[in-house]
């Protein structure tokens, strides 16, 4: 079942890639560089609702939720593998030893899946 997730988030990560290349508006070193860019641009978005979120900013008090949160994270976890699917065709394979070697240095080997 795992798997099966796995293949429709690569899946999905591809379709977004292409539908970006088949729009984009710069040649490809800009297009690549904004791709990049795009990525403090969606942190910068999960700031912003974690300060709604925690009403920290008294003059628009509590201006959004933590479910605004949670989809500004999704939406930064999106912008990073479509980046780095912009980057490589093997984007899903280098994800995955990155994330094993992550998993390794993090939990021991103990922790390996």
């Amino acid at each position: 079942m795992a798997e099966h997730a796995a293949e429709e988030l690569w899946d999905a990560i591809d379709l977004l890639h292409a539908w970006l290349d088949a729009h984009r508006a710069h040649d490809s070193r800009e297009d690549l560089l904004l791709r990049m860019l795009k990525l403090s641009e969606e942190v910068g978005e999960v700031a912003q609702a974690v300060i709604g979120a925690t009403g920290h900013n008294p003059r628009k008090g509590t201006s959004n939720t933590w479910d605004d949160v949670r989809s500004e994270l999704c939406d930064v976890v999106i912008t990073a593998l479509v980046a780095l699917r912009t980057l490589t065709p093997d984007a899903r394979e280098v994800f995955t030893a990155h994330l094993a070697g992550v998993t390794r240095r993090s939990l021991g080997t103990a922790g390996t899946p």
